[in-house]
């Protein structure tokens, strides 16, 4: 195996691990809120995240190489502090919303730091600027979203 793949299974399964803390992320928030469309919002960003973790175990696969399971110590960390502030946050559905921003806001920055690897394959490329460019329309569309919550 060249270090050029295992470089980008490393990275690869760094990001995954990222989407698996988002899905479980996004759930708990959707467990957390009682505004319907908040609700379904985080419903959907968790199934796109799964959705993306799908496509980037399919890619890590296809060069060969062992897909980390699970999700990372911090993003269990984030969840259990995500449940915290809604057993006392008075204002639910805001401070979820604001979790969310600011994890979107960092997953941006993880596609980039990822997209910045010189020696990534074509598909691998592709998947992520799909991924990223769905997470900034995402994020720029949760602008009413504030609004309502």
């Amino acid at each position: 195996m060249s270090t050029y793949t295992e470089e980008v299974g490393i990275k690869l399964n760094a990001l995954l691990e990222k989407t698996y803390d988002a899905e479980k992320g996004f759930k708990k928030a959707a467990e957390n809120v009682e505004n319907v469309s908040l609700k379904k919002y985080f419903e959907m960003k968790a199934q796109e995240r799964y959705n993306f973790g799908h496509d980037l175990k399919t890619e890590i696969k296809s060069y060969n190489q062992n897909v980390d399971k699970g999700g990372s110590v911090t993003g269990a960390a984030h969840r259990a502090w995500m449940d915290i502030k809604a057993i006392f946050s008075t204002d639910n559905e805001e401070s979820m919303l604001e979790e969310a921003i600011t994890g979107e806001k960092a997953a941006i920055e993880e596609y980039n730091d990822v997209l910045n690897e010189l020696s990534l394959p074509l598909s691998t490329k592709k998947i992520l600027e799909s991924q990223k460019s769905r997470i900034e329309n995402g994020l720029y569309n949760i602008k009413s979203l504030e609004e309502i919550s």
